[in-house]
């Protein structure tokens, strides 16, 4: 994401449970994290494959990293948030967007509270 700057990432990366990476050589092609509590929830963000190599495999390399984790074996939930063009993908893996009456939220850090 363009907005991130390299001090943001380094922050996410040193914040983030697990970090999954494809490297091709020395370049970067893929990359994937999880937050986790180890038992209830793990929370993945932020799969991302550089533009030229999307629908090489590098996606579906992250995925089964990320699903066949041993520190995800046995949480409760795996989650994630995605583009609906998307979805077709992340159901190879056994995701649904079939959650029930959840609802996404979000609050922003520039919201400020009014009493």
């Amino acid at each position: 994401m363009s907005d991130r700057t390299p001090a943001d990432v380094e922050r996410l990366l040193a914040n983030s449970d697990l970090v999954f990476a494809v490297l091709d050589g020395d370049k970067l092609v893929g990359f994937a994290r999880v937050l986790t509590d180890r038992t209830y929830v793990a929370l993945l963000l932020d799969v991302i494959v550089d533009e030229s190599r999307r629908g090489t495999g590098v996606g579906a390399v992250l995925l089964d990293a990320v699903v066949n984790h041993p520190t995800l074996a046995d949480v409760r939930s795996l989650e994630l948030v995605c583009q609906p063009e998307l979805v077709p993908f992340y159901r190879r893996w056994g995701f649904t967007d079939q959650v029930g009456t959840s609802r996404l939220m979000r609050r922003t850090a520039d919201v400020r509270l009014t009493g």
